[in-house]
């Protein structure tokens, strides 16, 4: 009898022992396993949450994180068991259905993505989260449904939804949407009794195809210098994957005061944290060849863009001629109302209505706003000063006003 005893009192507390040698806390070990998969250590991490698991089983953060490890790693379909355990153990937390929403992104399990919004929304409600919206437009746009994924989109904006991609990322939507349109522009530049006030009509069209992306032609009527003349032009934005774009530009005028031929290319590439940067080359043929090399970078911070563009203009033997240009933006309620500022020195390789080869120098401010009215029209408006230099002590001062309305369809 005593043996039985001494026996069973040494049986509880060898188990007393084991399990006070287990018991843990499992946040620490969250926390713990968390900095091991961040720093890339996966393995590691996930045996710290595999020990807290065996014991707390319905623990959604460390189901979240093992899911999301196996998703940085590639391994979706491991992923997506735990992900999927996670909103069965906590089908009110959003962070489990926006990291499966994540992990069938990256696996381009585009219809198990559909199901899983559905589950959000019979268990989250609807309208579904901010967050579960935007990654329900990136699943739409990673699908070329554009239009759905923009109307997402605009809706957050609208909300003053907290993304510092947002408003980049509507302007690539907006980039690749079919939005075919018509547009006049009308311009009126006068130089304060210097020389006669020149007018100018542009009408362009807009659309886009596969492989050209938006396809603009224009045709520019000025007159000026008691003289007419036409500008003909083709603007193209060929996307080059998911992160670039290129824009093409070819144009020609028999008038002496537009170039006779101008070409244009340059790339664009959108980087992390809402960066774009951009290089290229224009070509104008007046009397003289100009030959322009042109680079910017881009930022978008909450409802504001900035740009800032330098060019490099190649003259005769070893001279070497610059100009910048400094751009803002404030958008409103969409991604296409907005207020512009803007600030230059020299001539943009952009701006076909004018010889570079003329000016020495040019300073100009400009400022406009944007609008869309409705669904199908909107309207512009800009209005500018410069201050251009001829020649020695020669200045011309320049005030240009700016109209414009677009028709969509």
């Amino acid at each position: 009898m005593k043996k039985a005893f001494f026996t069973l009192t040494a049986f509880m507390a060898f188990s007393i022992f084991v399990e006070a040698q287990d018991s843990f806390d499992p946040d620490e070990l969250l926390v713990d396993a968390r900095e091991l998969i961040l720093d890339d250590k996966y393995i590691e991490g996930r045996k710290i949450a595999f020990r807290a698991l065996a014991k707390y089983p319905d623990y959604a953060d460390i189901l979240i994180l093992v899911g999301r490890s196996y998703a940085w790693e590639g391994k979706n379909d491991s992923a997506s068991i735990y992900l999927e355990r996670a909103i069965i153990a906590s089908p009110g937390y959003v962070d489990g259905y926006s990291a499966y929403l994540d992990n069938l992104s990256w696996a381009e399990q585009y219809n198990k993505a559909e199901e899983v919004l559905a589950k959000a929304r019979q268990n989250l409600g609807v309208p579904l989260p901010d967050g579960l919206q935007y990654k329900e437009s990136r699943l739409l746009y990673y699908q070329e449904d554009y239009n759905g994924a923009y109307r997402i989109a605009e809706d957050l904006f609208k909300k003053k939804y907290k993304n510092e991609n947002l408003l980049d990322y509507m302007q690539t939507l907006q980039r690749l949407r079919r939005n075919n349109a018509v547009g006049v522009t009308y311009d009126y530049d006068s130089f304060q009794g210097d020389i006669s006030s020149w007018n100018t009509f542009s009408f362009y069209a807009r659309t886009r195809t596969k492989l050209t992306g938006t396809l603009i032609g224009r045709v520019t009527q000025s007159s000026r210098f008691d003289d007419n003349g036409t500008l003909f032009e083709l603007d193209a934005y060929p996307s080059l994957g998911k992160k670039a774009y290129a824009y093409l530009n070819f144009g020609g005028s028999s008038a002496s005061f537009f170039p006779e031929f101008r070409f244009g290319a340059s790339i664009y590439y959108n980087l992390p944290k809402a960066w774009e940067v951009e290089g290229g080359f224009r070509y104008l043929q007046f009397s003289e060849n100009t030959y322009i090399y042109t680079a910017s970078v881009g930022k978008y911070v909450g409802n504001w863009w900035f740009n800032l563009r330098g060019n490099l203009i190649p003259g005769t033997g070893n001279s070497l001629g610059t100009s910048a240009n400094l751009q803002t933006r404030y958008y409103f309620k969409t991604g296409e109302d907005f207020f512009s500022l803007q600030v230059s020195s020299g001539i943009s390789p952009d701006e076909e209505t004018r010889d570079p080869t003329q000016l020495l120098n040019s300073y100009r401010a400009r400022v406009g706003y944007q609008q869309l009215v409705t669904e199908r029209f909107m309207i512009y408006g800009y209005s500018s000063y410069s201050r251009d230099e001829l020649g020695p002590d020669r200045y011309r001062n320049n005030l240009n006003l700016s109209l414009g309305v677009e028709y969509r369809f």
